[in-house]
């Protein structure tokens, strides 16, 4: 009998407490809180607790981040590992500000309690995300077309379309016409008429010249043959 009790107590203080696990998520950029308390009944339930990275050792932290005596933090190696709970009343909850991707891994939260292996401790596995970013379309144009009353297709459709964006210098140009009012119009239809009467009276005077010209040739002709037959 002394045997069993023996071989009992060494069995369970090798083992010592067993260990809670959680799994936080959260995004890069965001504040996380890994969460973790204990019972406070009364100021005499106030205690100790530490904070680590990795899973909890059997005693104490590994890669200690934050120590409290149960009133306020005593020693706190990253600013941006905090504790914004109320520590008098047992809320010793991890808050990582700003998360970044080397964040995630696994903490260890360990709750001193009087005695032999009484003490409360609880693995939690952290994943820091990063954020995803979603673009828009630019340029969308949508449509509601609603069917004709009594039809038998859908009541309504919506069309979606997306239009290429276009500059001042990509824009089409319309050539000028050949006149850009009516007055414009006018005055081309006026030099046109003035063009189409004066051409035939300077045909006229033309003619006129040549015949005096050759008029003049046959009088002089005329004079020469009288004074030479003179």
């Amino acid at each position: 009998l002394h045997a069993l009790c023996s071989t009992a107590t060494f069995v369970s203080l090798s083992t010592g407490p067993t260990a809670s696990e959680s799994l936080v998520k959260g995004k890069v950029g965001q504040d996380i809180t890994v969460p973790c308390s204990y019972r406070v009944r009364s100021p005499q339930d106030i205690t100790s607790m530490c904070w680590g990275r990795g899973r909890c050792p059997s005693s104490k932290c590994n890669g200690i981040i934050i120590w409290t005596n149960g009133w306020k933090v005593t020693e706190q190696y990253n600013r941006r590992y905090t504790l914004k709970g109320n520590l008098t009343m047992g809320d010793v909850s991890l808050t990582i500000m700003n998360a970044e991707e080397a964040d995630s891994g696994t903490y260890c939260c360990r709750v001193e309690i009087s005695g032999w292996f009484n003490d409360e401790i609880s693995n939690h596995k952290v994943v820091v995300e990063k954020a995803r970013i979603s673009t828009a379309s630019p340029h969308t144009y949508t449509s509601e077309q609603t069917s004709a009353p009594g039809s038998t297709g859908e009541s309504s459709s919506t069309i979606t379309r997306t239009w290429p964006s276009v500059s001042a210098s990509e824009a089409p140009q319309t050539a000028p016409g050949p006149c850009s009012n009516i007055s414009d119009c006018s005055g081309v239809t006026s030099n046109l008429q003035n063009q189409s009467v004066s051409h035939p009276s300077q045909q006229n005077s033309e003619n006129w010249l040549y015949i005096g010209i050759g008029l003049c040739v046959v009088l002089l002709a005329i004079l020469f043959l009288a004074l030479f037959l003179t």
